[in-house]
């Protein structure tokens, strides 16, 4: 296993290579407000992350990645467009599996740049893939906004659009949503009888708990619209369950939704996209015609991602984790920038994998 000094000594070169394709080397504190993090991420985010309390901060966090605070920095003061580099420690809990490591070294490199999205697209991929060039790695690439936009235009209640929109990220719960919305799974006998019911509370007994008694009628309001809401059509959830089996080379990938735009028209633009990213890949020297693209890829891992993703794989060692990730996070600007707004995406490599698999290699 290498050493901590091979790996930071390993992260200050990656670092430097970014910094020789133009970008400024930063730094962000280890702890970071948990407020923050909380707002972006709900309660899921406390069972990957060290939180402790500070008298007068409130509830911190051990870094849990560079992306948040970096994206705070741009927006209060970055110039534009940038691009920046960055490494050091991140700290996430290891609760089902002790052999994976609950603090390591990530290098990054982000780009907030508005002319061009495509272009910066292929720049981050194609400058992580040369740094590991010679790894024998398998990359995978997808992108979020398909989906994403594929369920903005669905024919069905803005009820129904965002909760499926909350669930993009946690894929078995997004199914059983779509198949409750479009009729294919029945209600929960509780849930009927509580829909018929000419008065829910009646003999309900003391309410207990935080919820109170106008609350719980929201909820059964909410839940009585939601019923009476007609289901997705067959044809919208034909084309959702093709979009979501897609995995081909990018061209392909690109075809196949193409057909399926035939179904779900609102994915047109997103496809545009996708388009313009397979050309600046190509001018970047990247063959598309043999790169993997899932159109799932990232739904349970990359929960601020909303457009281009990708990771690179050692599949001889599917014991480690990624040994790169990255992809593009607009609404993360507009979320953290209090009215303002930039494209962005960036990626991470994790120098103590490199040297893992530079050792195997040898």
């Amino acid at each position: 296993m290498p050493t901590r000094a091979q790996v930071l000594e390993r992260a200050a070169f990656l670092r430097s290579y970014f910094e020789a394709e133009g970008a400024q080397s930063v730094e962000t504190p280890i702890l970071q407000s948990a407020e923050t993090l909380l707002d972006l991420y709900g309660e899921d985010i406390r069972g990957r992350a060290y939180v402790t309390t500070d008298a007068l901060r409130g509830e911190q966090m051990l870094r849990p990645d560079f992306t948040v605070p970096v994206v705070q920095m741009h927006m209060d003061h970055g110039a534009e467009p940038a691009r920046y580099t960055y490494s050091g420690e991140v700290f996430r809990r290891q609760e089902h599996d002790p052999d994976r490591a609950n603090e390591y070294v990530q290098v990054g490199y982000e780009v907030f740049d508005r002319d061009n999205p495509a272009a910066a697209d292929a720049e981050v991929f194609a400058l992580i893939a040369k740094a590991l060039n010679g790894l024998s790695l398998r990359a995978a690439t997808g992108d979020i906004g398909i989906l994403m936009a594929a369920v903005q235009g669905l024919k069905t209640s803005e009820r129904r659009k965002a909760a499926l929109m909350r669930h993009i990220w946690r894929p078995r719960r997004f199914r059983a949503l779509l198949d409750r919305f479009s009729g294919r799974a029945s209600v929960p006998p509780c849930r009927a009888e509580l829909l018929v019911a000419a008065d829910p509370m009646a003999n309900a007994g003391t309410v207990i708990g935080k919820r109170r008694t106008d609350e719980i009628a929201d909820r059964i309001a909410a839940l009585r619209e939601d019923a009476a809401a007609a289901p997705i059509s067959e044809a919208e959830m034909l084309g959702l369950d093709t979009l979501l089996s897609v995995r081909e080379t990018m061209p392909n990938a690109l075809e196949r939704l193409r057909d399926v735009a035939v179904d779900l028209p609102q994915i047109g633009p997103a496809l545009t996209r996708l388009e313009a990213r397979i050309g600046a890949l190509r001018d970047r020297g990247v063959d598309v015609d043999r790169l993997d693209f899932e159109a799932s890829y990232g739904r349970t891992s990359m929960e601020y991602y909303d457009g281009f993703v990708f990771g690179f794989y050692a599949e001889r060692r599917p014991d480690l984790p990624p040994i790169a990730t990255g992809g593009r996070y607009d609404a993360l600007t507009r979320q953290l920038g209090n009215g303002a707004e930039i494209p962005a995406i960036g990626g991470v490599l994790r120098p103590g994998l490199i040297l893992v698999l530079e050792e195997v290699a040898a």
